[in-house]
Order: structure tokens, then C-alpha cells, then sequence
């Protein structure tokens, strides 16, 4: 076996034949058997005199929808082609492919999601599906030409594997209880923020699926995506067209005339869409969207930037939730362990001495992570009459956030380190998706 073809990771010929005839795998017989599918099927396809790329794409789009992988990179370096997946916000490597079936893997996702297949030049993007097969998995193909050839990224979305309930998404109590406080609003404009694969349209979209389950056919519910995702029930979603001009703004404006009471704007992006977000959230709408910032306070700083004027957003803005992901200590293999110095001094010395740090070492159980599933770390920032003096006399993101704090607001950091004090997930982990200035 060459060494691009990976690691063929089979421990018996019982398992094996197992894998081959269908059967129902469980996880550890899974992370020796289906993660290496694409390496068995090359070491197959070499000895039988070929490689049929349909197959071979086909078994890297299994071993990803088992892994449950929310992201393939498909990427040509300098020796190898590198196909690795994105688990629980980590990328790891699947199997190094030859360099010279980068054209023809890049051409059957075109072909697959109807591109312009001779186009090797310019970025394109499109959908489409992974077939019955493969449980009906939705792909959204982003290929991007690089100086060594053509970069293929495939987002993963399975309708069958997604619910959208606020109680599961790993909220702590307050802040469940002061988001739903908000989703009942008549009007104004909410906003989630972090960066991507934050969660931030989960989190959109069990917004509208409780609004949607409390007021049920009596709520009028729009939203404007880019792309529609998943299909919600009782909701009316559209998807922009930025090259027949049907932008955010475009469509925000038309929605205007559609009555609806509750709007999702997929992303405040400009100036323009930024301007009719706010004088909808005023005209008793409840306008709910993203923003990319960092922190809670950032947003407001942000739409600022965007010329809004500060006492529009002051009472237009009913809340800003931040998010981030993080994965969870496998329950199957943590241990107690000590944090390393240079982080422990992060953590006030009054905690450290009742604090359970644990970390997992590595097991089947959880494909050798030390991590098993997700849940998120959030910031809600509810803006009170101080925080909007704050805001009409334009203070600096870290200004405004201080004086959040001062208030009451129960930060990224200390959300996450409460985590890690109980033993729920590392410190590491946490700061591996919080930078030392968010602290």
C-alpha cells in the first residue's frame, strides 16, 4: 500500500466482512472500519487496475456522513492530494490521495452539483445531493482555484440529523430564560454573533422554530437566507440572487409589503441592509440576524461603522448573543489533569483550589479525541439605560464591553471556565476558540 492511500485501520477479517456485507457498525468498530473506507476502496481499485471516481467520491462522502463531519477539504499540497474532515470544529486527516486525480475528483462535484465543469479558473459554488444512498445529505460545493490546482470544499447538511430545539442546545438556564424573554418581543432587532461555525444559524433557526411552536398560524414568519439551509415548517424562507440583483436589502425591502411580524435576515453585511434591519426592528417588527463579531458589544460598534446612526441602534437593539462552540470531555476516558501554567494563571486563584479539571486521554468511544459531542459558550448582552448612554457617545468596542460587565453581563470567558471548573470541557479547549483580548 503507497502511503497516500492512508492507514487501513481494520483490525480483523471478521470486522472486515462485516463492513462489506452492510452490517450496523458501532462506534469503535466504526472508527477502525469506516474511517478508512476511501483508503480500502484505493488499495482495491490499485490491484483491480483503476480508479472509477464516482466510487471514490462516493466513499469519501460515506466515511464523512459517518464520521459526522460537518466539513470536507479537499486540497492539493505540494506531494499529495489531502482530503481531511472537519469533526466537532477540528480538522483531521482522512487519506492523502495522488496529485493527479485532483482534475478528475474537481470534476465530478461539478458535474454533481452542475457547474461549469471546464472552469478551472474561477471560484465556484453550487448545491447538491448526496443521494438516497448516502441518506439524502444535502452538499453545499465551494471549489476555489489555488497555484496548485483547484480546492474543494463540500459543507455537510443532513435534514434527518438537525433539530432546532432551544432547550437542547446546551444554553444555561439564565440565558435560555432571557433569550425566550426576547423572542416574545413585538419588535426590535436581535443579533447573534461569533465567527464561523460558531452556530450561529442553529441558533437562528430554534429562534424561529419556538416562535414558530408558541404562536403557531398565528404569526407571519419570513426569512431571507444565503442559503436556505434546512426547510422549516410554518415559515416562508427565500434565498438571495446577488447576480438578478435580489440582495438582502432588495429583499428586505419587499418584505416590508409582505406583513410579516417576525423577519430573519441570514447576515447584516452593508450599510443598506443594516439601515432597513434597524427601521423595521422600529416599525414593530422583530427583526433577528448575524453579525461577524467577536464579542456581544462588538456588533454595535460594527453597524456603527456601517453608519448607523448610535441612537437608532440604542433603541432599536433588544439584545446580542454571542456564541461558540466547544467540544465536551468524553465521559468514557476523562481523567483528572492539571492545566498548563501559562492558562492556569488565567483562572482566578480562588477557583483553582476547588476547580475538577479533567481531560480525556483517548478511547474508541470517542474516535481516540478525547472529546464526544458539543455544546456552546454564550455571552447575552442586554442593553439597559447605562449601556445605552454608552452607546450614543460612540465608545470603542472594549469600552462598551467594560461597561456591560459592569452591569451584570456574564462574559464568553467566564461562561466557558464555569465549564471547565465542573469538568465539562479543558481549558484549552476553551481557549482554542476565545482569543486572550475576548477575556
Amino acid at each position: 500500500m503507497r502511503p497516500w492511500f492512508g492507514v487501513m485501520l481494520a483490525r480483523s477479517p471478521d470486522e472486515k466482512q462485516a463492513f462489506k456485507n452492510g452490517a450496523d457498525l458501532s462506534r469503535e468498530s466504526y472508527y477502525y472500519l469506516s474511517m478508512s473506507q476511501s483508503a480500502k476502496y484505493m488499495e482495491t481499485a490499485e490491484a483491480e487496475g483503476g480508479v472509477v471516481i464516482a466510487d471514490l467520491v462516493n466513499f469519501v462522502l460515506y466515511d464523512a456522513i459517518k464520521a459526522g463531519a460537518s466539513d470536507i477539504h479537499i486540497e492539493p499540497w505540494e506531494n499529495s492530494l489531502m482530503v481531511r474532515l472537519r469533526l466537532s470544529g477540528v480538522l483531521k486527516e482522512l487519506i492523502q490521495l495522488p496529485l493527479d486525480l485532483m482534475e478528475k475528483i474537481s470534476g465530478r462535484f461539478k458535474a454533481m452539483s452542475n457547474m461549469v465543469t471546464y472552469e478551472s479558473s474561477l471560484p465556484q459554488e453550487a448545491h447538491a445531493s448526496a443521494g438516497p444512498e448516502l441518506g439524502g445529505v444535502e452538499l453545499r460545493i465551494s471549489i476555489f482555484p489555488t497555484a496548485r490546482g483547484e480546492k474543494i470544499v463540500i459543507r455537510l447538511f443532513d435534514p434527518g440529523n438537525r433539530k432546532f430545539d432551544l432547550a437542547t442546545l446546551g444554553f444555561d438556564e439564565k440565558t435560555h430564560a432571557e433569550f425566550t424573554t426576547l423572542l416574545a418581543r413585538p419588535g426590535g432587532l436581535l443579533l447573534v454573533t461569533g465567527p464561523t461555525g460558531s452556530g450561529k444559524t442553529t441558533a437562528l433557526y430554534a429562534a424561529l422554530h419556538h416562535i414558530a411552536n408558541r404562536a403557531g398560524a398565528s404569526m407571519s414568519i419570513s426569512t431571507v437566507e444565503d442559503p436556505v439551509e434546512f426547510n422549516l415548517p410554518m415559515i416562508s424562507q427565500s434565498q438571495i440572487n446577488p447576480t438578478k440583483k435580489f440582495t438582502y436589502a432588495a429583499a428586505l425591502r419587499a418584505l416590508m409589503r409582505q406583513d410579516p411580524q417576525v423577519i430573519m435576515v441570514g447576515e447584516i453585511r452593508d450599510a443598506e441592509t443594516a439601515a432597513i434591519a434597524v427601521q423595521a426592528g422600529m416599525t414593530g417588527h422583530l427583526v433577528i440576524s448575524t453579525t461577524h463579531t467577536g464579542i456581544a458589544a462588538g456588533a454595535f460598534t460594527r453597524l456603527i461603522n456601517m453608519d448607523i446612526e448610535p441612537f437608532l441602534l440604542s433603541s432599536s437593539i433588544i439584545g446580542v448573543l454571542a456564541i461558540r462552540l466547544i467540544r465536551k470531555n468524553c465521559p468514557s476516558c476523562s481523567l483528572p489533569y492539571l492545566p498548563e501554567p501559562s492558562l492556569l494563571k488565567l483562572v482566578p486563584q480562588e477557583l483553582i483550589a476547588t476547580a475538577d479539571f479533567h481531560k480525556g486521554r483517548g478511547c474508541s468511544e470517542c474516535l481516540q479525541t478525547g472529546f464526544i459531542g458539543r455544546t456552546v459558550i454564550t455571552e447575552l448582552l442586554i442593553p439597559d439605560e447605562v449601556f445605552r448612554d454608552a452607546i450614543l457617545q460612540k465608545m470603542p468596542t472594549r469600552a462598551l464591553h467594560q461597561v456591560a460587565v459592569k452591569q451584570g453581563l456574564r462574559t464568553l470567558w467566564h461562561c466557558g471556565l464555569n465549564q471547565v471548573l465542573t469538568g465539562q470541557t479543558t481549558l484549552e479547549e476553551v481557549m482554542r476558540v476565545i482569543s486572550v483580548d475576548e477575556i
